[in-house]
């Protein structure tokens, strides 16, 4: 870890200290859901306090539309948040940070929504000067952001004195080198989500990675399409059917495991059926992994040394099709390998169904997450490297 600079080895007595973090926190109703990210970002922020300095926070929060304010992305119920955790007042400035530069009159100020500024998202330098005004010191800590080449988490960067990594994005990459520097196998990948045009580059990088890759929801429905089975009506991608294809025939070279399910769990007029994935017909829609397939899991699972952990086998929002997400979860939970899993969906499938404090990692990031597996240089990350 010493090619980076980190908020610790930097002295930030008495500064102006500028932080990034990922306040992207799931909301409903104006009321936070879920707080994890906050109190991600709560060692950080105590530890900069500790040292006397001056403290100026930034964040994103939803996708507001881009030079105009939207009450509904406001954060000031994070501002709040923060407040009642660290029993301390955070000064809640209610224009972003260039509109009014930050003076650092206040022990600490969270600003409005970076993403209500124009220039945010396309990275724009004169944006990036207003930001760094009067900062001695920038923080970059918001791994769930790292991979966007923006204002606040990357431009900044050039017009600030010094960049450093805060606690939390070094305890990020501390965490997702272990799975690669010197691993315990067999590695085991667990790959969900709906398409796999969005998984199709970590899936290429994996295969040259891990033992195993276990695939679920519409992705794996479209590997068994492209295996010649049937999957009615279900969520796939007929035009990645040759690249599904490709994926089989690189882990085949490779030697990697790559099973498909042997069983599903369907939707066919409301009706729920358990079938072969031979059996599936026209109108049937898979929603879930079967039985035997979970089982078959299971054993990868408990024979793994390390597992890697990305997106849901199903739709396990819904009871009828939680189960096979839910037997991944408390497999993972209760495996003796090294686990880390990352994604909100899947953060949120562990927490549903078993402990998350029962896994070794729990990433902060989802599409960093995946970047990072990808093999990819994160704009975030690269800013505290050392030259």
């Amino acid at each position: 870890m010493n090619h980076y600079r980190e908020l610790v080895n930097t002295d930030i007595q008495g500064k102006n200290v500028l932080l990034r973090e990922d306040l992207n926190v799931p909301t409903d109703n104006n009321e936070i859901i879920n707080d994890e990210r906050i109190r991600a970002a709560i060692p950080t922020i105590q530890y900069i306090l500790s040292q006397n300095a001056k403290l100026s926070i930034i964040s994103h929060f939803g996708r507001p539309k881009s030079g105009a304010f939207d009450k509904k992305f406001s954060l000031k119920i994070v501002a709040e948040r923060i407040s009642k955790i660290i029993n301390k007042e955070v000064y809640f400035e209610e224009t972003p940070i260039s509109e009014k530069s930050p003076d650092y009159k206040n022990d600490i100020t969270l600003y409005e929504n970076t993403r209500f500024l124009k220039g945010e998202t396309t990275g724009d330098d004169n944006l990036a000067k207003k930001m760094a005004k009067n900062c001695d010191v920038f923080v970059m800590d918001a791994f769930g952001a790292c991979h966007r080449e923006h204002c606040s988490t990357f431009t900044v960067s050039k017009y600030s004195p010094v960049t450093c990594g805060g606690l939390l994005l070094m305890e990020e990459i501390k965490n997702l080198d272990k799975i690669f520097d010197k691993p315990k196998k067999p590695i085991l990948a667990i790959i969900g989500g709906a398409k796999i045009s969005t998984k199709l580059t970590v899936l290429r990088e994996l295969i040259n990675k891990v033992n195993a890759i276990i695939i679920g929801g519409g992705i794996a429905n479209t590997f068994l399409l492209s295996s010649d089975f049937s999957v009615g009506n279900s969520l796939s991608e007929k035009s990645m059917i040759e690249n599904a294809k490709e994926i089989i025939k690189l882990a085949a070279e490779k030697n990697v495991l790559l099973p498909l399910p042997k069983d599903v769990v369907c939707e066919n007029q409301n009706q729920i059926y358990v079938k072969k994935v031979g059996d599936v017909n026209e109108n049937d829609i898979i929603k879930d992994i079967g039985p035997k397939t979970s089982l078959k899991y299971k054993k990868l699972i408990e024979e793994a040394g390390t597992i890697l952990w990305n997106g849901p086998v199903g739709m396990f929002e819904k009871s009828s099709f939680e189960s096979g997400t839910k037997n991944i979860a408390v497999s993972v939970c209760k495996s003796k390998g090294l686990s880390i899993a990352g994604g909100g969906d899947t953060i949120s499938a562990v927490q549903k169904f078993s402990n998350i404090n029962e896994i070794d990692y729990v990433s902060t990031g989802g599409g960093a997450f995946l970047k990072f597996l990808e093999g990819q240089e994160l704009p975030g990350i690269e800013i505290i490297k050392k030259l």
